[in-house]
C-alpha cells in the first residue's frame, strides 16, 4: 500500500510538466500523444474513438476536439489548440473541478 500514493504522485507530476509545457509554448512539436489523451480526461474530458480520432468533449467547453497521434506525437496545430482551450475555459490542475 506504500507505493500507491508513490505512482499516483509519480503521474500527477507528469501531468503538472506535460501541462507547464504545453502552456509555455515549448516544444509543440514532441507532445506525446498519449500524455496529452491523460492530460484531456484529467482536466474532465469524455473520449470516445472512432477509428485513430480521438475525440473529446466536457461539459462547459462548447469546442469539440479532434486529436489524431502521428507516429505517437501530437500534432502541433492540435497541441495549439489544445492551449488555446485551457486558456479560455481556464482549465488546470488549480482550476479543475
Amino acid at each position: 500500500m506504500v507505493h500507491a500514493p508513490v505512482a499516483m504522485l509519480s503521474g500527477m507530476v507528469r501531468r503538472d510538466i506535460l501541462y507547464e509545457q504545453i502552456m509555455a509554448g515549448r516544444s509543440d512539436a514532441n507532445i506525446r500523444f498519449a500524455g496529452l489523451v491523460e492530460l484531456l480526461k484529467y482536466l474532465g474530458f469524455e473520449e470516445r474513438i472512432r477509428g485513430d480520432h480521438h475525440i473529446f468533449t466536457r461539459p462547459g467547453v462548447r469546442e469539440i476536439v479532434n486529436l489524431q497521434p502521428k507516429n505517437g506525437k501530437a500534432k502541433v496545430y492540435q497541441v495549439r489548440q489544445i492551449r488555446a482551450l485551457i486558456r479560455t475555459y481556464q482549465l488546470g490542475p488549480a482550476n479543475d473541478e
